[in-house]
């Protein structure tokens, strides 16, 4: 009887607990919740519409309503014996960190706020040109760079507290309301921004030097076009040089890539990839030379040409950018005129693409009974203008979206980043801006199209990348990759004799393969030359060569064995993208269970179990 009495005096006394210090406290932690969500959400929207006093009055605000809410959450912090109280606890620290450096950005950025895009009040700063304003914003960079270590180390404590959160443990729904796979991807973020901090600071700790704030400093702008695919993302076209001091950038030349190829006096004779697999060419050029899908090999090789040129300049740098990254330019800026012509980023029904692109081409490639001056050096000049045209506008107006989209062309390889300096290298590198094929533990998949003589059919083939990764019954892991091309369109009048522009025709394609070192080649179906396997960049290559028609297809399959000892506990790949490559498809399986069916518009990696 009196053991009886002592258990329901026990339960009374941990139902009052239960109460007073946890039912209590979540009714309360639950109602400070919904006060700071509303703010977040204000927050977000101060953000978007880019005033910056706004912003900074929101923070404020929501850093408030944050303390109030980490005030009541410490009322059962000390349950985090629990695993779920423990995940709660090391989430609102994490917050807290994240919003230290959500602070200390803001005041970094405020003397710069007009530069990158934010409505400000007005202010000497503000009053002057955005010449001038990048000058000074050069000049005085280094001054606030000092914050960038306490921003990057609030990340990385946030990060260390974010990964301590187990998202297994939790249910993948409840009801409608999907759970563990917002803690995955809140934790794939929060690692990613930690990486992007950490890894860039080398790069951003250095933007005064890469500005010219010690020294003038020269780039060489490579342009690619990327509807005549190369190892890198596209055809050589044209070249400009840049020169920058004190924040103040200036175009010194700008030509077509034929005039640099012409000031050789003596090419060497083609390599074997090009005498094989190009149409009509046995010399060596500039034009050519970005062979290799690594793009600091690509430079190597185009520097063993570039250095007999009397055009050359020493330079500081070399920055490659495709199509994508004019057409942007053009849909931020609009239309633009240059030696008379209109260009668009509007679509032109006789390409069914961009109209910048079919004017370009007409200008250039359609053969003409007179001689057109600077037709193949147009393209410089457009992107001189609007380079000028972009200096012209009020930085709040258009800096900060332009500033956006050429950071998604970095990370998408439309921009590719080289420099002389092998710490800034490094840097670009880490950050993935240099288009280095990827040294990796696991699985790895990169595939390179190259267009030799297709005229500019990729404009007009789309691609699908089917990737399926199994064990057979030994135990061992074969994949099969399947990559499928189609052109739609019909083919294009290309009878120069006549007047024709020749963009589409059939695409003429070498493709390669690259793969851990060591697979196995079981199968190679779809090729019209001999495969090749050979070994470069530290992985094993499937070389082999198609023929895409116009208002057709091709495919190719290729069926391999990965090394046995690849992995321990987990399945894991990356997947390179290749750059100039847009909306490609990539289909992802692993032991027949889909993985992902989406666009492949970065690099992709993947752990399974």
């Amino acid at each position: 009887m009196m053991k009886k009495k002592r258990l329901i005096i026990f339960l009374l006394i941990f139902i009052l607990l239960s109460y007073f210090f946890i039912y209590q406290p979540i009714l309360k932690i639950e109602k400070k919740a919904k006060i700071i969500y509303a703010a977040a959400e204000e927050l977000k929207k101060a953000f978007t519409s880019n005033d910056f006093d706004l912003l900074d009055k929101k923070l404020t605000d929501f850093s408030k309503k944050y303390a109030d809410f980490e005030k009541e959450a410490k009322a059962i912090y000390w349950a985090s014996f629990i695993p779920y109280v423990g995940d709660f606890k090391n989430a609102v620290e994490a917050g807290r960190y994240l919003l230290d450096a959500g602070k200390e950005a803001v005041i970094a950025i405020e003397p710069y706020a007009d530069l990158i895009g934010f409505k400000k009040g007005s202010t000497s700063f503000v009053e002057r040109s955005a010449e001038e304003r990048l000058q000074t914003a050069v000049m005085t960079l280094d001054k606030v760079l000092v914050k960038l270590d306490k921003i990057s180390y609030d990340f990385d404590r946030a990060q260390n507290r974010i990964k301590n959160i187990n998202p297994n443990r939790y249910p993948k729904k409840i009801g409608k309301l999907i759970i563990r796979e917002k803690i995955e991807n809140f934790k794939g973020q929060i690692s990613g921004l930690t990486a992007i901090f950490v890894d860039a600071k080398p790069l951003v700790k250095r933007l005064p030097e890469i500005l010219g704030k010690d020294k003038e400093m020269t780039y060489l702008v490579l342009f690619q076009n990327d509807k005549e695919r190369r190892a890198t993302g596209g055809f050589l076209t044209s070249y400009a040089v840049f020169k920058v001091k004190d924040g103040k950038i200036r175009i010194i030349a700008s030509d077509d890539i034929y005039s640099l190829d012409n000031s050789i006096s003596f090419h060497p004779p083609a390599p074997p990839e090009v005498l094989t697999y190009h149409k009509g060419v046995y010399t060596f050029n500039i034009r050519d030379s970005n062979l290799s899908p690594d793009f600091p090999t690509s430079v190597n090789l185009f520097n063993t040409l570039y250095q007999k040129s009397s055009r050359r300049v020493k330079y500081d740098g070399i920055v490659a950018v495709d199509s994508k990254v004019l057409v942007d330019m053009l849909t931020i800026f609009g239309d633009t005129e240059v030696n008379g012509i209109i260009f668009s980023a509007k679509i032109d029904p006789r390409c069914d693409c961009p109209q910048v692109l079919y004017r370009l081409f007409d200008i250039v490639d359609r053969p003409t009974p007179y001689i057109r001056e600077n037709r193949k050096g147009i393209l410089g000049d457009l992107m001189y203008v609007l380079f000028y045209k972009a200096l012209g506008f009020s930085p709040s107006k258009y800096w900060g979206i332009l500033a956006q989209q050429m950071f998604e062309n970095l990370k998408e390889k439309h921009i590719l980043l080289y420099f002389v300096d092998q710490e800034l290298q490094q840097a670009v590198e880490k950050l993935n801006f240099a288009g280095r094929i990827r040294e990796y533990s696991g699985d790895y998949l990169h595939i390179n199209n190259v267009n030799f003589a297709g005229a500019k059919s990729n404009m007009f083939v789309s691609e699908t990348i089917t990737s399926k990764t199994k064990k057979d019954n030994q135990g061992k892991i074969n994949r099969e990759v399947i990559v499928e091309y189609r052109n739609p369109y019909p083919h294009s009048d290309c009878n120069l004799e006549r007047g024709g522009l020749c963009l589409n025709a059939t695409l003429r394609n070498w493709v390669r393969i690259y793969v851990p070192k060591g697979s196995e080649l079981l199968e190679f179906r779809g090729s019209l030359k001999k495969v090749r396997v050979y070994e470069d960049l530290g992985k094993t290559v499937f070389e082999g060569y198609l023929e895409v028609p116009t208002q057709g297809k091709a495919q190719i399959s290729v069926i391999y064995r990965l090394p046995q000892n690849l992995f321990n506990k987990n399945y894991q790949i990356l997947i390179q993208k290749q750059p100039g490559t847009d909306k490609q498809k990539l289909r992802l399986e692993i032991e027949g269970k889909k993985v992902y069916d989406g666009v492949f518009d970065v690099d992709k990696e993947f752990i399974a179990k």
